[in-house]
């Protein structure tokens, strides 16, 4: 995972902006990534705001509207936000929330919460349940602008609840000077990395982020190779928290192969998010899963890389990745709901605007005419974009928050060889259950 570069500064009277993880690792659990720090283009003159008290968080009070955000989207949203503040005569502070999701549901609860959130889609439930977020009044003109899995993360209950600005997704990452094709199968990729190993030239077929306890992220691409996951859905398309899939024929499959992975070596619980970078980077593998945030360490390290979706697994179809889609939230508490809602539903739908959020975070963006420009003149915009293609949305129900630690869990001990496959998802399967029971 990157690292977040913080910094406490003093908050300017129109405008200002700081710093947090804008994460799918704000999920339940902490099993998600962490996007990586990433240089943002010098944007505006508004001062960048200070860091918000961790225990007792607060809103600027001298402010008209205001922001929570994150640091690579610091210079972005300061820019836009000092627009609307001039062009309504108003004062518009973005401060700092170092642990987003909590501070805001803390700070709301005691009427100290923002106007406008910035946080990933899978918050969304949890938001909608604790009655923090407010509905956003996005006409179907302005959402038919949108990449279709963008505005269905917006969506709870059929009702839209903000208004997306980047997508992001794991896709698999070769060093091209290793294996110059994209391996269409997880037997090529093995193949092709097993003869870099014999010729001296690796260490490990593939590097991917497992740890001793597991990371359920990284490991479902598996399963949705196979057709497993998570929760079945209904109708509708929401996510059925009664119907759990993790001891399903499909993921038993999935649980299987990662056993098979394990014990030759191909994956590994010693690799985590603290060394895998750091081993793809010195070549030790042709190979690398994993997201956005790992490709600024690729070139600085100099590695010549390629960006791909990632291959079908023996048996199955292709592995997929969780989408993530990061956006902007409404709170119920708003002090100003009318220029919130104004300000998330006529800025942010800007090409821009979208196309700056990109510039500062290098996720794809939501808007397709922002992604459009974006993906003409940048590759790895478009290569992103193409291995999250067919893959499914981050579950947004409250009962995510229950899956992580024991699904990631689960694979560890499976890939470890330390449980079988269908025994040790039974057994997740069981506990996550009764966790969603327990709510």
């Amino acid at each position: 995972m990157g690292s977040q570069n913080m910094h406490k500064r003093a908050i300017s009277a129109v405008a200002a902006l700081g710093a947090t993880a804008l994460l799918l690792s704000a999920c339940g659990g902490s099993q998600t990534p962490q996007s990586g720090g990433t240089e943002s283009p010098a944007q505006g003159a508004a001062t960048p705001a200070a860091e918000l008290n961790t225990a007792d968080p607060a809103r600027d009070a001298s402010a008209d509207l205001v922001i929570w955000s994150d640091a690579d989207r610091a210079p972005a949203v300061t820019q836009y936000a000092k627009q609307f503040g001039d062009e309504n005569g108003v004062n518009v502070a973005v401060q700092i929330a170092t642990e987003p999701r909590k501070q805001f549901k803390d700070a709301t609860k005691v009427g100290k919460g923002p106007d406008i959130i910035v946080g990933a889609h899978d918050w969304l439930g949890e938001l909608v349940q604790n009655g923090t977020v407010a509905p956003v009044q996005l006409d179907a003109a302005t959402s038919a602008k949108f990449q279709p899995e963008a505005v269905a993360a917006t969506k709870f209950n059929n009702q839209t609840y903000g208004v997306p600005y980047a997508i992001e997704n794991l896709g698999l990452i070769r060093n091209t000077d290793l294996a110059p094709e994209a391996p269409k199968t997880l037997d090529e990729l093995i193949a092709t990395g097993q003869e870099a190993i014999k010729a001296g030239k690796a260490e490990q077929v593939l590097i991917q982020n497992i740890g001793k306890k597991g990371n359920g992220y990284f490991t479902f691409p598996y399963f949705s190779g196979y057709g497993g996951g998570i929760f079945a859905q209904k109708e509708n398309g929401d996510f059925d928290a009664s119907k759990l899939l993790i001891n399903s024929p499909e993921s038993i499959k999935a649980g299987e192969l990662l056993a098979k992975l394990g014990k030759e070596k191909v994956l590994s619980t010693n690799v985590d998010d603290t060394n895998m970078d750091s081993l793809f980077d010195t070549g030790k593998s042709p190979y690398l899963i994993s997201g956005p945030w790992s490709v600024a360490p690729a070139k600085k390290a100099g590695i010549k890389y390629a960006i791909s979706p990632m291959p079908s697994v023996p048996g199955g179809g292709p592995m997929k990745p969780f989408l993530g889609v990061q956006m902007f939230y409404v709170s119920s508490k708003a002090k100003n709901a009318t220029l919130a809602q104004e300000f998330v539903t006529n800025y942010v739908p800007r090409k821009d605007v979208q196309v700056a959020l990109y510039e500062a975070g290098q996720r794809p963006p939501a808007l397709k005419e922002a992604y459009d420009e974006v993906a003409a003149q940048n590759p790895d915009m478009k290569a992103w974009f193409e291995a999250g293609e067919g893959g499914p949305l981050m579950p947004n129900i409250p009962a995510m928050n229950a899956v992580w630690e024991p699904f990631g869990l689960a694979t560890a001990e499976i890939i470890s060889g330390n449980a079988q496959p269908q025994a040790r998802l039974d057994a997740a399967q069981k506990e996550i259950a009764a966790n969603i029971a327990k709510g």
